[in-house]
């Protein structure tokens, strides 16, 4: 365990570095958004003075010991184009971002858990048959151009739900009204994040479900005559479920990219708006904050996903126990 922490401190080392250098190696610079579209000419001194200010004057190795050394300090910096701070931006989106991800990754593990068992227990028959196919037609459609067809087809076309945002602005709705406008907007991003996770968890847990179905335990618990829903998903499931569990646990994390660009496609106002505006106009500290989250979140849900899964099979416990004994 000590050796798998160490692990994931180096990583973040690691993606704390590249989060540094690779805004800075897109073509174009930070003076378009810090000066934004003032009508008034940028003169050489005045080039000068935002450059200093904002300490990009200095050699890329001073910014970024400033950049680790205001992070440790919890200081995110100060957005250019947005003119405040950059931790006061992202708590502006994140919620927005946390709502879309949540719900996306809470019916996709459902349902992906339910219909990999019912079509693994059901192996070889129709309904395994079809649902093969099935997830196999969406695992083959990016999460953008699936978002673009859902935009067009329920909200353009039949217009059942809204085009673009998080809630209807300028109406001045409270409580449940404006619950259900949020719920609203939510459906059609929330549903192509779904459909872009689901047929991923459904193809594991079946996969999974396939390898413990002949395990003994589980044909012990048939021939005592339990039903065969008990069987399932009493004793079945639990052998089936660590692999799943950790791949729900990477993908929790990998979910927020997959979130930006269907935020993009929605013009819905989480982080990966944030995030595409920042980008457009070189904010540098708000792209960092942003792949910081980002990087915190992965390492986070992995670690978290190891930690369950040890818990869940027996067998992970033990060699982690053995590990930390050579340790």
């Amino acid at each position: 365990m000590n050796k798998r922490l160490l692990d994931y401190l180096l990583a973040l080392l690691i993606i704390l570095t590249l989060n540094f250098m690779l805004p800075r190696l897109m073509p174009g610079e930070p003076i378009t958004a810090i000066y934004g579209d003032a009508l008034v000419e940028m003169t050489p001194e005045m080039k000068s003075h935002l450059l200093e200010r904002y300490g990009l004057d200095r050699p890329l190795g001073e910014q970024f010991a400033v950049y680790m050394g205001n992070l440790f300090q919890g200081d995110l910096g100060y957005s250019y184009y947005f003119r405040a701070p950059v931790a006061q931006v992202i708590s502006g989106a994140l919620p927005w971002t946390l709502l879309l991800a949540g719900t996306s990754l809470l019916f996709s593990t459902f349902l992906g858990i339910v219909w990999g068992v019912e079509a693994g227990w059901r192996r070889g028959r129709k309904f395994d048959r079809a649902s093969l196919v099935t997830a196999m037609l969406l695992n083959g459609v990016p999460g953008f151009v699936l978002g673009i067809l859902l935009l067009l087809f329920l909200g353009f076309y039949l217009q059942w739900f809204p085009l673009s945002g998080g809630a209807s602005p300028y109406l001045g709705q409270e409580g449940i009204a404006r619950a259900a406008d949020i719920l609203r907007h939510l459906f059609l991003p929330a549903l192509t994040l779904t459909l872009v996770q689901l047929p991923r968890n459904f193809l594991l847990m079946r996969s999974s479900l396939l390898g413990v179905k002949e395990r003994p335990y589980v044909m012990t618990a048939r021939g005592k005559g339990l039903r065969e829903r008990v069987v399932r998903y009493r004793h079945a499931v639990r052998g089936a479920l660590p692999p799943v569990v950790t791949r729900v646990g990477m993908s929790a994390g990998l979910l927020f990219t997959g979130v930006f660009f269907v935020e993009v496609v929605f013009a819905y106002p989480g982080l990966g708006h944030l995030f595409y505006l920042a980008l457009q106009h070189h904010d540098y500290p708000t792209v960092h904050g942003c792949l910081l989250l980002i990087t915190v979140c992965v390492l986070l849900f992995n670690f978290a996903a190891d930690l369950f899964s040890i818990k869940l099979d027996p067998r992970l416990r033990e060699n982690a126990r053995q590990l930390l004994g050579r340790t």
